[in-house]
Formats: structure tokens, C-alpha cells, sequence
């Protein structure tokens, strides 16, 4: 159960990683979640790789552990 919990925050973290840089590379003005992180374009971009990147961790590990404790074949 918890895995699948993890797995799931690691997509959910993905895909709002990935939507937030298609949307700034579409409008660089607009920011989305991001709106009030001071440093602009760039350090906004950067964030949603770092949550797109996070999150394909998180959900690779909780899917690695659920296999290797068996629930998953």
C-alpha cells in the first residue's frame, strides 16, 4: 500500500514537472505554480526539471521495492 502511495506522488510530481516546462518553454511569462519564486525563466525551468526528475525517481524506486518485496511481478 505504501508503495503504491510513493508511486503515485512520483507521477502525480512528474507530470506537474512536465506540463510546468511545456508551459514555460509555449509562455515564458507564464509561470504557473511558480509565479512568486523570484529569479524568473530560468530558475523556473530549472525547478520543474528538478520536479520532473524527482518525481520519475520516486515512482522508479516505490515501483522497484514493491517487486523486490514481491507484490509486483
Amino acid at each position: 500500500m505504501k508503495y503504491d502511495i510513493l508511486q503515485g506522488l512520483g507521477v502525480a510530481l512528474f507530470v506537474l514537472g512536465a506540463q510546468g516546462v511545456i508551459r514555460q518553454l509555449v509562455d515564458h511569462d507564464d509561470a504557473g505554480l511558480l509565479g512568486r519564486l523570484p529569479g524568473g525563466f530560468a530558475v523556473g525551468i530549472t525547478v520543474h526539471a528538478l520536479a520532473v526528475v524527482a518525481g520519475a525517481i520516486v515512482a522508479s524506486r516505490a515501483r522497484g521495492a514493491a517487486r523486490a518485496s514481491g507484490r509486483r511481478g
